[in-house]
Parts: C-alpha cells; sequence; structure tokens
C-alpha cells in the first residue's frame, strides 16, 4: 500500500515538474511540424499530379484536414501518373503516330531510302516491285489485279540479290 502510494507520488511528481512540460511541448512540436511537412507534401504531389488549381487546393485541404488520415485519403485517390508522365507519352504516341503516317521505306538490300512508288531502287538497282503490265504503276506483292488500270496481274517470281551463305562454324574443343 505505501509502495503504491510511492510509485503514485512518484509519478505525479514527474508529471508536475518542467521536464516533462519540456518533453510535453516538444512531442507536440514535433507532432505539428510533421503534419504540417506532409501537408506540404500532399500540395507538391498534387501540384505535379493535378493541373487544375482548385483540385489542388481541395486535395491539400483533404490532406490537411483530418490529421494524418487525410494523406493516407490522398494517396488513394491521387492521380497515378504526373502531368508530365503523361504529356511525355502523349508527345511519344503523336511521335509514332507521325512516323506510321509518313512511313519512311527502305531498300532491303543497301538500306537506302525510297518511296512507296520506285519500281527498282536507285542506288543499287535492287527491283522492288512490279510494274503494272498495261499501266506501269507499281504494285504490291499480293496484289491480284492492277488498282489503277483493273489489269489481272499476272504473278511472277521477284529476283532477289543473292546472300552469300556460309556454312555453320563448328566450336572447336579447348585443349
Amino acid at each position: 500500500m505505501i509502495y503504491d502510494e510511492l510509485i503514485a507520488s512518484g509519478a505525479f511528481d514527474f508529471f508536475s515538474t518542467s521536464t516533462w512540460a519540456i518533453i510535453r511541448n516538444l512531442a507536440i512540436f514535433f507532432v505539428v511540424v510533421f503534419w504540417l511537412a506532409i501537408a506540404v507534401w500532399v500540395y507538391k504531389d498534387a501540384r505535379r499530379r493535378i493541373e487544375d488549381p482548385w483540385l489542388v487546393a481541395m486535395a491539400t485541404l483533404i490532406g490537411l484536414v483530418p490529421p494524418f488520415v487525410g494523406a493516407l485519403i490522398y494517396l488513394l485517390l491521387r492521380p497515378p501518373e504526373y502531368l508530365e508522365e503523361a504529356r511525355e507519352r502523349e508527345l511519344e504516341m503523336r511521335a509514332m503516330e507521325d512516323r506510321l503516317a509518313t512511313r519512311d521505306l527502305h531498300c532491303p538490300v543497301c538500306r537506302a531510302q525510297v518511296e512507296a512508288n520506285f519500281l527498282v531502287c536507285p542506288v543499287c538497282t535492287t527491283k522492288l516491285r512490279q510494274a503494272c503490265v498495261n499501266c506501269k504503276a507499281p504494285l504490291e506483292a499480293l496484289w491480284q489485279v492492277c488498282p489503277y488500270c483493273e489489269t489481272a496481274v499476272e504473278p511472277t517470281a521477284v529476283e532477289l540479290p543473292a546472300f552469300e551463305t556460309r556454312p555453320p562454324r563448328r566450336r572447336r574443343r579447348a585443349e
């Protein structure tokens, strides 16, 4: 019984000292600083992910008002990517679409740039397409009829350049 009174009076004495007041005030200060740091992080992250300033303000308010829980709510509701990443992706897609629209054709032998209506490569004279017998327009390999003059296309063997073939190398055993 006396032991319990000593413990209670010791605890009471500790909590009434200036040391406890300093520890309490520092703990409250650090909690408030951490809470404000989370709010600043939510604001900066929202600015990088959201274009509308009103939505940025609302996200910051959500990150600030319910202390510590608001940042978790923001993490669940925030957009999945940064605005910069979305813009880069859109630019890459536009560039790919432009590249596909202006197909750069190359000769299969010398890799020189050729146009879609070339019959032969002007650099290495490789035959690229067959010409229509009637209108001399370039034809694709799978066409059965010329789309320009409706002439039936006769299948002819396109002569591809002869490539030098080498026998496969045999491995030597290390001695």
